[in-house]
């Protein structure tokens, strides 16, 4: 089996390489190899590689940059997608690709369903919503997997900030009315190996292709999350000036950002949990096996 796989560099990207790798050839590339913004050189790499699976972990994700960038985020995370499908469609392949929960207004009191009505509130969100549209129109064999609070042990992520700055401030102020499910890199790269796996053993026409809800179980807001990545570097030893009970929490509207995010990022995975019999694990348990990586 051959696999082309974007975005290498990224979190999700560099743990793909991890557990892509024993199932075939990996074909990784990243921005330095090809733009995904260059839709000629993007088919032209597909024709090239000519693979049995795209995965696709690339993304314009600067959310707030975005707002002022939209060309480029249009090219990345609208056009991208489709010219993925299209080629996929020409070769036979299968397309899995990433999404998110900006897809979303987020005023929802429960947890989002695959069936429920979008409605982005940034340039980020719609941008990925047109992908989502883009790939799906341009083959039916495609797995459109919508994630959250993607955390990992390799680039930049907000478990890493807070312990930044719990290393410089005695008092931090996060966040306490958005609430969502922080997903481990880690796990999407296992779970996405996973269905490469199942998808090479039933073949496309068995395989339920599609869209699916894909996140951590459980879920928490940005300040329980601070207080929970806080109190467990003091216990591995980290040392730190913050202190779990010094993180204050702040409603977003003190928090203004170009961008608006979604106070309700919550997610229901029953139909992807179910289509692929896989349990996911409790949000703590990555996020913990995670801060054990790094530090």
């Amino acid at each position: 089996m051959r696999i082309l796989m974007t975005g290498k560099n990224g979190q999700l990207g560099f743990e793909l390489q991890r557990a892509l790798a024993p199932l075939g050839e990996v074909v990784a590339v990243g921005t330095d190899d090809c733009n995904l913004a260059d839709g000629a050189a993007l088919r032209e790499l597909i024709q090239k590689v000519h693979p049995d699976v795209i995965v696709n972990a690339a993304a314009y994700t600067a959310v707030d940059k975005a707002e002022t960038d939209q060309d480029m985020a249009h090219a990345v995370n609208a056009q991208a997608p489709g010219i993925l499908g299209e080629e996929a469609a020409k070769l036979g392949a299968s397309v899995i690709h990433f999404s998110t929960d900006y897809v979303f207004d987020g005023e929802k009191a429960g947890s989002y369903t695959e069936t429920d009505p979008t409605n982005p509130q940034s340039a980020y969100g719609r941008t990925k919503l047109q992908g989502e549209q883009g790939l799906a129109e341009a083959t039916p064999h495609h797995l459109i997997l919508r994630t959250s609070w993607v955390v990992g042990a390799h680039g930049g992520n907000f478990a890493k900030t807070m312990l930044r700055l719990a290393a410089e401030r005695d008092e931090l102020k996060v966040v306490a009315d958005q609430f969502g499910a922080p997903t481990s890199a880690a796990l999407l790269a296992d779970v996405t190996a996973h269905l490469v796996r199942q998808l090479a053993r039933e073949g496309a026409e068995k395989f339920p292709y599609g869209l699916y809800h894909l996140t951590a179980g459980g879920d928490t807001s940005w300040h329980a999350y601070a207080q929970f990545v806080i109190d467990h570097a003091l216990k591995m030893g980290k040392p730190l000036k913050t202190r779990p009970e010094r993180v204050l929490p702040i409603p977003a509207a003190s928090y203004p950002t170009p961008a608006k995010r979604p106070h309700n990022s919550r997610m229901d995975t029953t139909r992807f949990q179910t289509a692929f019999s896989l349990v996911l694990p409790d949000w703590r348990l990555g996020v913990g096996h995670i801060l054990q990586t790094i530090l």
